[in-house]
This record gives C-alpha cells, sequence and structure tokens, in this order.
C-alpha cells in the first residue's frame, strides 16, 4: 500500500485515458497509472507480468513513455519496449510476444497539446468500468510493489514484414499515402520498400506539431493535400492514417472519399466468399447500404455501438471475421488478430484491387446512390446529453411506422430512411447522422431531428 495520487477527473474516458499535456495530464500522473495498471497485470497474471510499451510520436511522448516505465516496473512488471510507431505495432507486438498486457502513449488524432494512453490485458481492449477502477485505485493508492526490468525489443520491422505478407506479390497500381506526419511514417517508408506498384508520399516525417494538417483522414478538409497528389500523379488510390495509425481514410482516382462503412463493404465482399453467412459488424452511423449489401454477399450485417473498444469486444464475442466503424476503425480477425490496424487495412484494400477486375472508382461507382448528411456533433451539457437521448427514445417509441434501435442512442427507421441521434462517450456532444434515398426523404428526416432536439429544449446543429 502507498499514499493516494489525484487525477483530473477529465481524463478517464470511456475507451483511454487522454489530456491536455501539463494541464490535466502530467508525467506523475502517466506514472501512477503505470503503477496502478501494472499492479492490476499482477493480480491477474502474477507478481512479474510482461507488459509491452509503445509510444507515438508527440513532442510529449519519449517523457511520458518514461513515466509510463517507471511506474510499471515499480509495480513489478517486467516491461518490454517497442519504441516509437502506431498503436497497433503495440498491439502486435503484445500478440506475437505473448506478453499479457500492453499500453501505448499515444494522444490518437487529438491537437498537439494532448497526449493520453491506450492499454489491453489479456489481449483485450481495457476500457469503461475498468478504466474508472483504475482511476479509483489510484486515489486509493492500492498499489502492488515490486522491481520489474526492462528490455528493448525493436518490433518495427518485424510488424511491417507481417503486414506485407499478406499483400499479392504483383500489382501495377500507383499509391497515394499521407500519414500526415503522425506515428505510422516510418513504419510506411519501411513498408512502401517492399509493397508493388508506384508510392507517392508526403507527409511522412514523424512531427509531433502536425504541420501541414491535422492528422484525422476522417474530416474531409484534412484530406485536401492527399487529394492533390492523387490528381497530380494519376494514382488509383490515395490512403491517409490518424495520428497513432490505427484508422485510415481513403481517396479514389476521382479525388471522391471513400467513407469507413464504404470501405469495410468492399473488405466484406471479398472475405465473404471464403466465411459463408459470417457476421460483419458496423456501427450504429453506417448506412444502410452497407446492411443491405453484407447480406446481398452472403453475410449477416451486425449494427453495433460506436467505440473502438466495443467493437473490438464485440467482434471477439460472437466471432466476426470483420468489423468497422465510420470513424475509419477497421478490424480484421480473418487472418489478422482482431484489432484496428490501418497500415494492415489499407494492404488488404489494396491486394483486394490487385486481384480483382474492378477499380476503386469502378466499385464506388457501383454502390447504390444515397442522400445523407455526415456525422454532425453538436455541444450539449454533460449533465444533458445522455437525459436528452432517453426523452427522445420516449418520444418515438410512442410513434406508429417507426423502428427503433436503441443499442447505442437513437436509431429511427422510418419510410424516408433513417435518422439518428446519440451521446458521445467522450465529449459533451451529440452526433446526429441521416440518411434517405431522396433529397426530399432527406430533408423530411433532418426536420424530424431538429423538431426532436427542440423538444428536448436543444438549439440544432446545422445539417448543411
Amino acid at each position: 500500500m502507498a499514499g493516494g495520487h489525484k487525477l483530473h477527473p477529465t481524463i478517464l474516458r470511456e475507451y483511454d485515458i487522454r489530456g491536455v499535456v501539463g494541464d490535466t495530464l502530467n508525467a506523475p500522473d502517466v506514472s501512477a497509472i503505470g503503477r496502478a495498471f501494472g499492479s492490476v497485470a499482477a493480480e491477474r497474471f502474477g507478481a512479474s507480468p510482461n507488459v509491452c510499451v509503445g509510444y507515438d510520436g508527440r513532442l510529449s511522448s519519449p517523457e511520458l513513455e518514461a513515466a509510463l516505465v517507471e511506474g510499471l516496473t515499480e509495480a513489478g512488471s517486467n516491461v518490454i519496449r517497442v519504441g516509437r510507431g502506431p498503436t497497433p505495432l503495440l498491439y502486435y507486438s503484445a500478440h506475437v510476444l505473448e506478453a499479457d498486457a500492453g499500453v501505448m502513449i499515444t494522444g490518437s488524432h487529438n491537437p498537439p497539446e494532448y497526449n493520453g494512453i491506450k492499454m489491453v490485458l489479456g489481449g483485450d481492449s481495457f476500457f469503461g468500468d475498468e478504466i474508472q477502477a483504475l482511476g479509483a485505485r489510484i486515489s486509493d493508492g492500492r498499489f502492488a510493489s515490486g522491481q520489474g526490468a526492462v528490455q528493448d525489443q525493436d518490433m518495427l520491422a518485424r510488424y511491417v514484414e507481417r503486414i506485407v505478407s499478406d499483400h499479392p506479390p504483383e500489382s501495377a497500381m500507383r499509391i497515394a499515402w499521407d500519414p500526415g506526419n503522425g506515428a505510422a511514417g516510418e513504419a510506411l517508408l519501411q513498408l512502401i520498400e517492399l509493397l508493388p506498384g508506384e508510392h507517392f508520399v508526403i507527409n511522412a516525417e514523424i512531427d509531433g506539431t502536425f504541420p501541414n494538417h491535422h492528422p484525422d483522414p476522417t474530416v474531409e478538409k484534412y484530406l485536401t493535400q492527399l487529394k492533390n497528389l492523387v490528381a497530380d500523379n494519376a494514382c488509383d488510390i490515395g490512403i491517409g492514417f490518424d495520428g497513432d495509425g490505427d484508422r485510415l481514410g481513403v481517396i479514389d482516382a476521382r479525388g471522391r472519399v471513400l467513407w469507413g462503412d464504404q470501405i469495410l463493404l468492399i473488405l466484406a465482399r471479398d472475405i465473404l466468399p471464403r466465411n459463408a453467412g459470417a457476421p460483419i459488424i458496423a456501427d450504429v452511423k453506417a448506412s444502410q447500404v452497407f446492411f443491405d449489401e453484407v447480406e446481398r454477399a452472403g453475410g449477416e450485417p451486425i449494427l453495433w455501438k460506436a467505440g473502438h473498444s466495443l467493437i473490438r469486444t464485440k467482434m471477439k464475442e460472437i466471432g466476426a471475421p470483420l468489423a468497422g466503424e465510420m470513424s475509419g476503425h477497421i478490424f480484421f480477425s480473418d487472418g489478422y488478430y482482431g484489432y484496428d490496424d490501418a497500415l494492415y487495412a489499407a494492404v488488404r484494400l489494396l491486394g483486394v484491387l490487385a486481384v480483382g477486375g474492378e477499380s476503386l472508382a469502378q466499385m464506388r461507382d457501383a454502390l447504390p446512390v444515397m442522400f445523407n448528411t455526415p456525422e454532425v456533433r453538436f455541444d450539449c451539457p454533460e449533465e444533458r446529453k445522455f437525459a436528452v437521448i432517453e426523452e427522445v427514445k420516449q418520444r418515438v417509441n410512442a410513434e406508429a411506422g417507426v423502428t427503433v434501435r436503441d443499442i447505442d442512442g437513437v436509431r429511427v427507421e422510418t419510410g424516408d430512411g433513417w435518422w439518428l441521434l446519440r451521446a458521445s462517450n467522450t465529449q459533451a456532444v451529440l452526433v446526429a447522422r441521416c440518411e434517405s434515398a431522396s433529397q426530399d426523404g432527406l430533408d423530411r428526416l433532418k426536420a424530424i431531428v431538429s423538431d426532436q432536439l427542440r423538444q428536448s429544449g436543444l438549439q440544432p446543429p446545422d445539417f448543411a
């Protein structure tokens, strides 16, 4: 038993730990988190658990990684430092080295001043109530004591070689890449040395200030450089990564974005002939096109809660070979290890294109045309966000002629299509999305959502 440590209450998120360095998160905090997590691992696996540790390219990451290692070893953990790289490198290392746990210092796609921690324990995501319990353990000072060993193990080349092993040997594609100065840059440069085709790369230098654009490839304005790279070099595809390399964005040869559910559908069509009837998971924000087309391809589409830890857990529970989110997290257990890895997803997508008879643009052209809003996020007080969803749920459940799916907020299906309202698990915001087969139908759905929000005392967002 040791003295407790007070964490800032805002940093304990649903899926990870995240805060502003020097304000809500600092090195002593991370050391305490490491000691607490090492204590949890010791209770699960014995007095000297093996824990892999990695870190991303943020300026604060080396200092926080050192603090994390200090805390883990004080709890008796034997630490395997796998170095700087994308978050999937940490997941891969923990898997193939058969470690008991893994911890990644990363701020994901947040602005430069942020950083945080993602954790796996026994091969499973460490999230939700487990993170809250970790905070309580830190506050109470319930720490194990010991003196763990530390070793360095460079896993990057091994990780890259594993990814490449699932790509066909030949391809004449022209491919544009933008890792956004994030943690995937070095791995990407090694990757393209081993991949066939012609490659055009920008923003590969790992730079935690993100000097060229914010590292979030699911926001279209951050794909402008990638679109220009595709156009200037007549590329067949453009692929971008987020700050820690677990999410991707994709551009076709005509500069059009393929969203997460569209990428997932293309991958599902490749997998399902080998896995007839298999469940394929998408989150509640995914287009109805995804669910219809997966069923047409012989799969069982599964609608599930948004959040990478929740998707990963559900995937393992039901044995799905593939899962994904609109946010660009793609998970493979078909031939891979069941976690979200944007570089691996990119290589699998390139493999589909290399052996198929259609270009990515042709595949996109063949998808049914729908009219939809983007994911619209708008402020809602923390103490109101879940209450608003409950109010809306009660009202729509009383309506006739609609189908209400309430596994994560409310997704309401009407004759015009569907609309969604859900509360973010990590921010004081609500999320809305609507989709219809016609513009008139979409306008009616947006009006319904706006009316529901007004009935709960909120100003509707601008859906334009």
